[in-house]
């Protein structure tokens, strides 16, 4: 009995993301041995996924008005949406072309015999102006009920914007309550990471218990094109970060590391919110005003690691199909498919919908769903983790650009 409590003493006593990475360790190896009987601890992976949805909607919502509010004025918000849409818009596209030039290298594709019945009722291309317009909430209790996290956000930037507006001696106890709120929400996601590893785990024995032998089928040329891709945009996030931060590679993942650990097995960037507004408070230290605004911003409009799946199912489709895009049309297939990018949910899945419908809009077949669905699971564990890493990323340049900015403005103001 004393040597299970000192051997639970020394497990306390590691980090989070080492207790993280042990307990994925054992999920992985269970669910390679036990295969689909591993899915039997599959609830408990979907418990800890509804525990960080559960403290992601509040969090994000007091966060950001407590870190709008602080700000000095609203030209501050402005400047900081330029430079993050900045690197968001960047980066995407430049997803989509290293996507369309794997892909069209390693033609995956190429000599696929596509024989399934195509899915039923996908939906179609989005309008631009609707989609626009639905971002705007009508109901803001129905946006909460919801989970809606765009609409949350567009009503938290909103209010935060006519906080700053207010008299400050009315502006002054909003501010103190909105702190408190927010301190108690940050406390409540510690909370729920603490049993992070468990579920974690669990959802790792899970999904290689059921698609680990996938890895190895005919589709294998395809996912690992998808994914080698997305590490090459891994490599592109970290040159950005260390040529506009100096921040080396180990020290970033070993400050976030938690953060692809929960990508990785949650495949849901609106579950790793919570996990990446916890980081970016306590272990990057970046201004509440900036991360609070910019990452559930970027969960939403930037998602690298879809850009490159989109991309791959559609070239793997025509490949398969016998069709060839020319130049000229790959401009086109990177605007819709920027359009695209933004419909995919944040769940898990949700990409995979929007990638049917950028199959549909070129008029490809569909019988891609029923060999990229089989699979998706595995992928999705690439998107989000390449999502969230891009939206953390383009924070912690913004924060250090505008930390920059105070500096210069500091010494200006000195001389």
């Amino acid at each position: 009995m004393k040597r299970i409590s000192r051997l639970y003493r020394k497990y306390r006593a590691l980090s989070l993301g080492t207790r993280i990475m042990i307990f994925m360790g054992i999920g992985t190896i269970a669910g390679v041995i036990f295969g689909e009987d591993a899915v039997a601890v599959q609830p408990i992976g979907d418990l800890f996924i509804k525990l960080l949805m559960l403290a992601a909607i509040p969090l994000v919502f007091f966060n950001l008005l407590n870190g709008l509010a602080g700000l000095s004025d609203i030209k501050s918000l402005g400047r900081i949406t330029v430079k993050i849409g900045l690197f968001y818009a960047g980066t995407s596209t430049l997803s989509f072309v290293l996507g369309y030039f794997t892909m069209n290298t390693l033609e995956p594709g190429k000599g696929f015999n596509l024989n399934s019945a195509p899915p039923e009722d996908i939906g179609e291309m989005p309008n631009v102006i609707d989609m626009l317009l639905d971002m705007i909430p009508d109901n803001v209790f129905k946006s909460f009920a919801e989970a809606n996290m765009v609409q949350i956000v567009i009503f938290a930037v909103l209010l935060g914007i006519t906080i700053l507006t207010l008299p400050k001696d009315i502006k002054r106890p909003i501010v103190k309550g909105l702190e408190v709120l927010s301190r108690l929400f940050r406390e409540l996601v510690s909370l729920v990471l603490e049993v992070s590893p468990l579920g974690i785990g669990a959802l790792m024995a899970a999904t290689f218990g059921v698609y680990g032998s996938k890895m190895f089928g005919p589709l294998a040329f395809f996912l690992g094109g998808v994914w080698g891709t997305q590490l090459v945009m891994m490599g592109v996030f970290l040159i950005l970060l260390f040529l506009f931060t100096r921040m080396t590679p180990g020290k970033f993942f070993n400050r976030t590391g938690t953060l692809y650990a929960t990508a990785v097995a949650t495949c849901s960037s609106w579950a790793c919110l919570a996990v990446g507004l916890e980081l970016a408070e306590k272990k990057l230290h970046l201004p509440k005003h900036i991360y609070s605004f910019t990452l559930p911003l970027g969960i939403q409009l930037n998602k690298n690691g879809t850009a490159i799946m989109l991309i791959g199912v559609l070239l793997f489709t025509a490949q398969a199909s016998g069709i060839t895009f020319d130049p000229a049309s790959v401009v086109t297939i990177i605007l819709i498919g920027l359009l695209l990018e933004t419909g995919s949910g944040g769940i898990p899945g949700g990409g995979l919908v929007i990638a049917l419908i950028f199959v549909k809009a070129f008029n490809l077949p569909l019988e891609i769903a029923a060999i990229v669905g089989g699979i998706y699971r595995l992928v999705d564990m690439g998107n989000t983790t390449i999502n969230v890493m891009g939206d953390m990323v383009g924070t912690i340049i913004v924060s250090n650009s505008e930390e920059k900015r105070l500096q210069r403005k500091s010494i200006k103001e000195s001389e």
